[in-house]
């Protein structure tokens, strides 16, 4: 299945049907009077967050979606049928943007959340509603209140609890398959991944999502390489991963790029927890390894673990870390407990 995470959608609400304006003839029946029923209301447009879902690809080949109108009223009182709704069935962790793709109109975090997007027009009365003891015979209806129509964007950050963040070639990929079931491209040149990748992770008797974005280069923000719109998939994440690719020739320069990158990209990203890794370190002989571990830790002010992903030297504890880091993020938020670690 192809991944999509931003999608542009038009919708419309039904409108209200219009009141009926009819008097009762029966035989033998002297005074009738008025008996024009109400109108049906129109349909909803509604929003939700289900499971099973993690891309917007069904938007790519849909993107008009209109309620039912509500019918008519009728004569012998009878109300017109309401309109039927329409839901728009998304992945957990969708934004509903608005026209001009900034203002956020709702965030379903969970699966089961929703919301009415557009809200159907109010049937219109009928003329029995009219009836007063000065005017028995009204011959006036009101129409149905208008469909409200709007454009909105979907767009898609993934839940995940751990975000590998690195430059191309950075070995992301790599720690993704060695650590979990799942199978992301791995090749020799920079961007191989070109759409983020999730796998679950287990250490001790535990598991956790981690998710794999695209690399950034120093300009993302500025749309250099892919850029950073992938960012977006790693800002719920409780903890970040930096990896470091241990044969570069500037350690230093390398993290303060992604760190550069990440700030330039505002709000709270920036100020996450981040577990700060010198990948790939089968490649170096020990005083390489001590002189980039050095460097890079002077440069991050703080500890920085070894590891290589091909052979796996290092992973266990790395794992252990992001563990401990996301049972302290969620203890401190219940918001972000998974269905197993809440409460009952």
């Amino acid at each position: 299945m192809k991944f999509l995470d931003l999608a542009k959608v038009y919708i419309r609400s039904g409108a209200g049907g219009g009141g009926a304006v009819s008097f009762r003839r029966e035989k033998y029946i002297e005074y009738g009077g008025p008996d024009g029923g109400d109108g049906g209301r129109g349909g909803d447009v509604i929003v939700e967050a289900v499971r099973g879902l993690n891309t917007l690809i069904d938007f790519r080949y849909q993107q008009h979606f209109f309620a039912k109108n509500g019918q008519p009223g009728m004569g012998k009182q009878r109300t017109g049928a309401d309109g039927a709704d329409i839901v728009l069935r998304v992945p957990a962790g969708t934004e509903v943007l608005d026209e001009d793709e900034e203002t956020v109109i709702a965030d379903l975090a969970r699966p089961g959340e929703r919301l009415v997007l557009a809200r159907g027009g109010n049937g219109g009365f009928g003329n029995l509603h009219f009836k007063t003891s000065t005017n028995q015979a009204p011959r006036r209806a009101n129409p149905g209140q208008p469909s409200v129509e709007r454009t909105i964007w979907l767009r898609l950050k993934l839940i995940a609890d751990a975000g590998l963040l690195g430059l191309p070639n950075a070995g992301k990929s790599t720690f993704l398959a060695a650590t979990s079931n799942a199978r992301p491209k791995i090749a020799d040149y920079p961007f191989t991944t070109l759409h983020p990748n999730l796998g679950v992770v287990g250490v001790d008797n535990a598991e956790f999502v981690v998710a794999d974005i695209p690399g950034l280069i120093e300009g993302a923000h500025e749309g250099r390489g892919i850029g950073d719109r992938f960012l977006g998939h790693v800002e719920r994440c409780a903890v970040l991963l930096h990896l470091v690719d241990g044969t570069a020739q500037d350690v230093a320069a390398d993290y303060c790029t992604i760190i550069d990158e990440l700030e330039a990209y505002g709000g709270e990203l920036a100020e996450k927890p981040r577990v700060t890794v010198l990948n790939k370190i089968d490649a170096l002989d020990e005083e390489e390894r001590a002189e980039r571990l050095a460097a890079l830790e002077q440069a991050s002010g703080g500890r920085v673990f070894a590891i290589s992903g091909v052979s796996r030297e290092g992973v266990l504890p790395v794992l252990r870390v992001l563990r401990s880091e996301i049972k302290a993020a969620r203890a401190a938020d219940p918001d972000m407990q998974s269905e197993e670690d809440a409460p009952w």
